[in-house]
């Protein structure tokens, strides 16, 4: 199996985005938690997927595109005390939310694609989401959020995996997919700072102790090109976290 960079840099994270593990558990336990069956889309390196069923005890189902990411995330999840509560499913999510719904609780943290179909919308993913939640049901939505408006050239590389927008945007389409926003939580610069430089620096130890690797070339052009990213969208790119409940009243995008 082909080494990716992200195989490498979020194996050092607790969460594979910018935001901290206390505060996705902190939004889950606003929904009162009780048996719960949880979807974990594009569950990274599993962490989440493995408190949430070590902490409050839910069932989760973690599925994963990306393969070497797949891997790490099955590996951890059956080393854990709770891995009889995991199922890690390799594939696109679409297969998965239709198979299985409806779900109490679906997390969709920086996922390209959430819901299976290419949708890039922010109102139409969310949407696509609720309609596999039961009544009531929950999603933890996190992504991107302009902090300020970009400049074309950061939003055109930003962009190339997903359409994003700010704190606000973010929380507009929530109430336009049908759902209520009971939280929504933005990351501080610390945390965007901690983010990028834990990557960097488990990428670049790696490097060094691997410099004959097959995949070094790659891995070492990908961490540039990342680094860059992360220093030009200093103080325009943020992550922010939100948690929405399935509202079943007017105004839903159906």
């Amino acid at each position: 199996m082909r080494l990716t960079y992200h195989r490498i840099a979020y194996e050092a994270l607790n969460v594979c985005n910018a935001v901290s593990i206390d505060t996705v558990l902190e939004a889950v336990r606003k929904t009162g938690l009780g048996p719960m069956r949880a979807l974990d889309i594009g569950c990274g390196n599993g962490e989440v997927t493995i408190r949430l069923a070590e902490g409050p005890g839910l069932e989760v189902t973690a599925v994963e595109y990306d393969p070497a990411m797949a891997d790490l995330a099955r590996t951890r999840c059956e080393a854990s005390p709770a891995g009889g509560r995991i199922t890690v499913i390799e594939g696109p999510s679409g297969a998965v939310l239709a198979q299985n719904d409806p779900w109490d609780l679906i997390i969709a943290l920086g996922t390209t694609d959430p819901v299976g179909d290419g949708t890039r919308e922010p109102a139409a993913m969310m949407s696509g989401l609720r309609h596999h939640l039961r009544p009531g049901g929950w999603l933890l939505w996190g992504d991107l959020v302009w902090l300020t408006e970009p400049s074309p050239p950061l939003r055109q590389i930003i962009e190339l995996s997903g359409t994003y927008t700010d704190h606000a945007g973010w929380q507009a389409a929530a109430t336009r997919a049908g759902l209520q926003v009971f939280s929504a939580h933005l990351s501080s610069q610390d945390d965007w700072n901690t983010y990028g430089q834990t990557m960097d620096t488990a990428v670049r130890r790696w490097l060094i102790a691997n410099p004959d690797h097959p995949d070094a070339a790659g891995i070492r052009q990908r961490a540039d090109q990342i680094s860059m990213m992360m220093d030009f969208g200093r103080g325009t790119l943020g992550f922010g976290l939100y948690l929405l409940r399935r509202n079943d009243g007017s105004g839903r995008l159906d």
